[in-house]
């Protein structure tokens, strides 16, 4: 089974977060914030959303910044992703 994207939607399965800090300080799983960086899985279509044409700038396997409290989680087959729209997205890392 595989997601597949509509419309400006991008599916993207976040990076592992540090387990040690720069220096060296050991983070327990709790105290650990999310990494908001991701890589992308898929990408929908583009096309007009909302009535305006939308390109899509991404493309699989870029690895991406998105918005803290963007998208929605899915789990599927034991892994967890998370739905953005490309707005979502604020840089492609290079």
């Amino acid at each position: 089974m595989k997601l597949v994207p509509l419309g400006d939607r991008i599916v993207l399965k976040q990076l592992e977060a540090e387990e040690t800090t720069k220096s060296g300080i050991v983070l327990p799983g709790q105290s650990k914030e999310k990494p908001q960086q991701a890589e992308v899985i898929a990408v929908g279509p583009g096309g007009t959303v909302d009535g305006k044409e939308i390109k899509m700038e991404v493309k699989v396997g870029d690895k991406v910044i998105y918005s803290k409290y963007a998208g929605t989680e899915v789990k599927l087959e034991d892994e967890e992703y998370i739905i953005v729209k490309q707005s979502d997205v604020l840089a492609i890392v290079e």
